[in-house]
């Protein structure tokens, strides 16, 4: 077996972004600590052959990248092309930076995986535990601080960094919508539900009113490892497996389920604060058979062949 290089140590800036970029998969996805070395590796070896700006690289940068690899089985290639998109796709997502290279990155004959999803059923049996568990007497301010934190994430599609700093007056009971400063420092008004604003609500009376922050937790706001950890104790209780659920995954409902119940891609782009509408088609995927019930109802066609198809039936 081929030894992996050791990586050298990448410049302050870019191991800084490695390592909370790796934090976060451990937390969300639970990767082994195998796949957790192999995507330090393979980041700290890209950041040094671009001299330490793998965090700030330019598509062109990433391009010539890829010829370092050639000569690579497509095995490795795919490998460390997965590794940096992902790492890229974190770092915009974070708002570390304001757009995601990682498409100039090879794609040695794999194609791209949808994203993990929750079905309608998936959701149910979340709420349904939530409600069991907000319905105890007296009801746990932690299981109100669950509510309303599953709320906004399925309700409106807040990354997790947006949702842990919310301010403890972002929202407000008589206003249904949300004004966010999310990824570049970008403004962006955000829908809220009736049913999340009362989730807010109720869990807003057990927060500090000299607190800075929604969700509170020491001397700062909730962590993003902490949320992370809240929502797959509550998939295990509702019997989902809970590598599937995230923040993200949530988010990803959020924007799937909309969609495939009418809403308009333009909206929905508006309501996720994506720069880059390709972004959305990525988060948003529709099942093929609605999109065949789609052409076949309404596509201009369909109300020649009806036509066509009455004649016939009178003849």
């Amino acid at each position: 077996m081929t030894e992996r290089p050791s990586a050298p140590e990448p410049p302050r800036e870019d191991r800084a972004l490695i390592e909370r970029f790796l934090e976060m998969l451990a937390a969300e996805a639970g990767a082994a600590k195998n796949t957790i070395a192999a995507y330090r590796s393979d980041l700290a070896l890209a950041s040094a052959v671009l001299g330490g700006r793998l965090s700030s690289a330019s598509p062109g940068d990433l391009a010539r990248l890829g010829e370092e690899w050639i000569g690579l089985s497509k095995a490795s290639v795919a490998r460390k092309s997965a590794a940096l998109r992902r790492f890229f796709a974190f770092l915009a997502d974070e708002g570390l930076r304001g757009d995601d290279p990682g498409a100039a990155l090879p794609r040695p004959g794999a194609a791209r995986g949808l994203p993990k999803v929750l079905d309608h059923s998936d959701i149910d049996r979340l709420f349904a535990t939530i409600a069991e568990r907000i319905a105890r007497v007296p009801a746990d301010p932690n299981d109100l601080r669950m509510a309303a934190l599953v709320e906004l994430l399925y309700g409106s599609g807040l990354r997790a960094t947006e949702l842990v700093s919310l301010p403890r007056s972002a929202i407000a009971p008589d206003r249904p919508y949300l004004i966010l400063r999310g990824k570049g420092d970008k403004e962006r008004l955000v829908p809220l539900s009736d049913r999340a604003r009362a989730a807010v609500a109720v869990w807003r009376l057990h927060v500090p009113e000299d607190s800075a922050w929604l969700f509170p937790s020491g001397k700062g706001h909730l962590s993003r490892i902490r949320l992370y950890q809240i929502l797959k104790a509550l998939a295990a209780e509702a019997g989902i497996p809970p590598d599937r659920i995230s923040p993200h995954v949530l988010r990803h409902a959020f924007a799937t389920h909309l969609l495939a119940g009418g809403a308009d891609l333009r909206a929905l782009q508006a309501m996720l604060g994506h720069a880059d509408i390709a972004t959305t088609e990525i988060y948003t995927h529709v099942d093929a058979s609605r999109l065949v019930e789609l052409v076949n109802a309404r596509h201009p066609l369909a109300e020649a062949t009806a036509r066509v198809d009455a004649r016939k039936r009178g003849a």
